[in-house]
């Protein structure tokens, strides 16, 4: 049996993507192919301005995907990426226009799970917070959580906390929001921060040390969640996060707030440092906290503690 092929393919597309919405022109489709268990569909028809149609109904991206599963089961060449473009025929009895292009992209090809970026930049971050103060040789690490694809909750191999003391100061810090994405090409430094928390290193003892590092990998976990928090924080200066565990009593909730520092090393830019900082309930009570995230709120906290942000 001859395999699938491009003309196959032109051939079964025909006659479902003719039956286009009277308004349409024109019609592009571009699919990925599975890679690090991750695929992609987008696009549709457009009108003659370029502007994409809604559909209820009848939408063809089914018929998309079964034309790349069917030439990915043929291997009818080596591709990652099926781009099907459909152009509505101007005098009526003519053919339509169709093409079916399937081609590598070296620039959507995921990243693996070892690729070598992951601890390069886990190596910026380490060299970053020695210039601050001593760096512990050990971390609270939950790197076995990490899936084939070397993502954990953050979306890369790394969700740990660093411990760096100075005489006076204990930092804990995130290592690993920044870490690029693990399974997909996305150019960006993960959720594009890292979080810290400072404390007297005289009087915190080890258990506080312990029960705040996991408090603060589980407020990772929520950034993670919403990767747009840093741009909240650097837009809002401050902001009312979350609410902590009862063990951190009187302790309540958490502000995130501006640092002013980034981090340099990474390879897609500049990150920044985020400041968490735990506040008991007296310290908002009263407070106006109906503007988004409650930002005034948190400012007047963190004025209150002479806290920059």
């Amino acid at each position: 049996m001859t395999p699938y092929a491009i003309s196959d393919a032109v051939r079964d597309l025909r006659p479902v993507l003719d039956q286009a919405p009277a308004s349409a022109a024109s019609g592009e489709w571009i699919a990925t192919t599975m890679q690090a268990g991750v695929s992609s569909m987008e696009g549709g028809y457009m009108d003659a301005d370029g502007g994409y149609i809604s559909l209820d109904d009848s939408r063809p991206e089914g018929i998309v995907q079964n034309v790349v599963d069917k030439l990915e089961a043929a291997q009818a060449g080596t591709f990652n990426k099926v781009t099907v473009r459909w152009v509505k025929p101007t005098l009526p009895l003519m053919r339509s226009q169709l093409t079916v292009e399937a081609v590598f992209d070296e620039e959507i090809v995921p990243r693996g799970p070892d690729d070598p970026v992951y601890e390069a930049v886990a190596l910026a971050r380490r060299t970053f917070w020695q210039t601050r103060g001593e760096v512990g040789s050990g971390a609270l690490a939950e790197g076995d959580d990490a899936n084939i694809h070397n993502q954990t909750a953050w979306f890369g191999p790394h969700r740990r906390v660093l411990v760096i003391r100075t005489s006076t100061t204990l930092t804990l810090a995130t290592d690993g929001l920044s870490t690029p994405w693990a399974g997909v090409p996305t150019p960006e430094n993960g959720v594009e921060c890292e979080l810290f928390m400072e404390f007297d290193a005289a009087t915190i003892s080890d258990q506080q040390v312990h029960d705040w590092a996991q408090s603060l990998v589980e407020i990772g976990d929520f950034v993670a969640d919403d990767y747009q928090v840093a741009k909240e924080v650097e837009a809002h200066g401050a902001i009312l996060f979350c609410r902590l565990a009862d063990a951190h009593g009187p302790m309540t909730r958490v502000i995130l707030s501006r640092d002013g520092s980034r981090m340099e090393g990474l390879p897609f830019g500049l990150v920044p440092l985020v400041r968490v900082t735990p506040i008991t309930e007296a310290e908002i009570e009263g407070e106006d906290q109906s503007d988004e995230w409650a930002a005034r709120a948190a400012r007047h906290a963190l004025g209150k503690r002479q806290i920059g942000f």
